[in-house]
């Protein structure tokens, strides 16, 4: 089963951008990934320019030319318009933090690049982005 989540970034401009993730949402892993790997506006801006994603990883592009959905080199990202083809599946773009506030997609977890850090809130808990430990236990979110 699926730990969904969300990745959104607050751009220089206000804008923010959203993506979906479908596999392992929770801290200890994407929470990890965005802390460990993509901790700067710059590679923030790139991971979402993508669109959405099934798998998020350690590096965005591939150096294998056969990465593919279906044959997935090891430790990169898998995004559904890529590397599988389907359409419609672009960031989406907010004009501001108010706008995607209140429009944004919620999974269990959503994070967000926001002043140089990732944050997160949890399903049902929409409007608090909070500082996380990717460390802290999952249960009782």
């Amino acid at each position: 089963m699926a730990t969904r989540s969300t990745i959104a970034v607050i751009d220089n401009d206000g804008t923010v951008k959203q993506v979906y993730c479908h596999w392992d949402g929770y801290l200890s892993y994407n929470g990890r990934l965005l802390k460990q790997e993509y901790n700067s506006l710059k590679l923030a801006n790139e991971l979402v320019s993508f669109g959405d994603m099934s798998i998020l990883a350690e590096n965005i592009n591939p150096t294998h030319p056969d990465h593919s959905y279906d044959s997935a080199q090891e430790g990169v990202c898998v995004y559904y318009g890529r590397d599988r083809g389907e359409s419609n599946t672009d960031p989406k773009v907010f004009k501001d933090l108010n706008e995607f506030l209140d429009k944004r997609r919620d999974e269990e977890y959503n994070y967000l690049f926001k002043d140089g850090e990732w944050l997160v809130s949890y399903y049902k808990n929409t409007q608090d982005f909070v500082p996380f430990d990717y460390k802290e236990e999952e249960e009782g979110y």
